[in-house]
């Protein structure tokens, strides 16, 4: 791992807070994710399940963790099983956990082998009622591929059809979605090296240079500061692409009168961050960009405010609604009449502006959460509006992400420029 050690204690606390959400006599078994294939004998940079580091904060491949905390054996109310290295493995991957690095990192005391898994496992499933499956639950998940958590459920089913078969996924959402001050800051820093890469940005960019160099100089900031790399595929849209909500290309030349919009986030000790800002390519916003520019510059400023406990998705969407159609008619891009007179079910901005404002974020970008119970402090949300406008050639999004609090909430990008005469300022400096 490249990023700085994390204090156990956030780990052993995340189990405490999960161990009482068991009900009695249940078992959760988490697994580490698929060391996925990519071509040949080549596979994916592997990434942790989300789940399991939180309960862990072991950052390895072929882990297991059980948790039981009503198991009459001690050994298996919180074991951890490791890959079990040797020197063919030193010498062609590197270095493993030992156990007492595992305990260290995780404070987990019981630690053993993967080859004892199965042992272990016919061992507690003689006594436990329940076991608690960690399945992909996010809502917006689209996976034809039979990942190793739906291998391992499924196999659970055939060895063990008399055993209830649970989901953790429910449980995981309502912890997760709330963090600890630790994983706070860990997305803070994330911001930080997001920031960092975006000032880099400012002072590279001029008319000629291609999206693909833009990148470069983010993956460069980014690395160089001990993250991991791009918390998720990232967009730099010139021009038109702009308008493509996922272009991911990032091949073409960024052409003087453009805007650029860069949507990037630095991930950090699995934790990730969210930024977009969109730029004048030569370093100057035109009349039109500055006033489509400050529409949604306004827009976020009213939907950050309304990130707040109590409020919920329904009515903050709604209200983001109202507010953007008002700035849509001050662009002469809807009519008023014409808004008055719509289908409440299909309003008029959704033409330019078709996504939502606000997601989860923690250690998925889109992190889980439950988006129909009322917010609450410890969230932390993107607020991201936008305004799309392909017959110009022009798009504007600006995205920080947000703490709430118990008080109201807390900018954590609040030092990334956003306002036009700084980002000219920068760019023109």
């Amino acid at each position: 791992m490249k990023y700085s050690s994390i204090s156990k204690q956030l780990f052993i606390d995340n189990r405490k807070k999960f161990a009482q959400e068991l009900p009695p006599n249940s078992m959760a078994i988490l697994l580490a994710s698929d060391e996925m294939p990519r071509s040949a004998d080549a596979t994916f940079v592997f990434r942790q399940n989300p789940d399991l580091f939180w309960l862990s904060g072991i950052d390895q491949e072929k882990t297991m963790l059980i948790i039981y905390p009503d198991c009459p054996n001690p050994a298996y109310r919180e074991a951890l099983f490791l890959r079990k290295t040797n020197e063919h493995i030193a010498v062609w991957e590197g270095h493993k956990y030992t156990m007492e690095e595992a305990r260290e990192a995780s404070g987990i005391q019981k630690i053993f082998w993967t080859d004892s898994f199965d042992a272990a496992l016919k061992v507690v499933m003689n006594y436990c009622e329940k076991v608690f499956v960690n399945i992909n639950e996010n809502d917006r998940n689209e996976s034809e591929v039979p990942y190793k958590d739906i291998r391992f459920a499924n196999e659970l089913k055939y060895r063990y059809p008399a055993h209830e078969i649970k989901r953790l996924g429910p449980i995981m959402a309502k912890l997760r979605s709330i963090k600890d001050p630790v994983e706070v800051e860990l997305i803070r820093k994330a911001c930080e090296i997001t920031r960092d890469g975006f000032l880099r940005v400012l002072k590279f960019m001029k008319p000629g240079v291609f999206e693909y160099e833009v990148e470069a100089e983010i993956i460069h900031e980014f690395i160089r500061q001990r993250s991991s790399g791009h918390a998720y595929t990232p967009i730099i849209a010139s021009g038109y692409s702009a308008c493509v909500l996922h272009y991911v290309d990032n091949n073409k030349e960024c052409k003087d009168g453009d805007l650029v919009l860069m949507d990037f986030g630095s991930e950090y000790a699995n934790y990730a961050s969210d930024l977009t800002r969109t730029i004048p390519a030569n370093g100057k916003f035109s009349p039109r960009q500055k006033d489509v520019y400050n529409a949604v510059l306004r827009v976020m400023k009213e939907a950050k405010s309304m990130l707040k406990a109590g409020n919920t998705f329904l009515e903050y969407n709604k209200e983001v609604g109202k507010i953007m159609e008002s700035e849509l008619i001050g662009l002469g891009l809807l009519n008023k009449d014409d808004v008055a007179k719509q289908d409440p079910e299909n309003p008029l901005y959704k033409k330019y502006f078709m996504h939502g404002t606000s997601h989860f974020l923690g250690i998925d970008v889109h992190d889980i959460g439950n988006r129909y119970v009322p917010m609450q402090a410890g969230n932390v949300f993107t607020c991201e509006p936008g305004i799309y406008i392909p017959e110009e050639k022009l798009g504007v999004r600006i995205e920080n992400d947000i703490l709430i609090t118990e008080n109201g909430n807390t900018d954590l990008m609040h030092d990334i420029p956003v306002e036009i005469e700084e980002i000219e300022g920068l760019m023109n400096a």
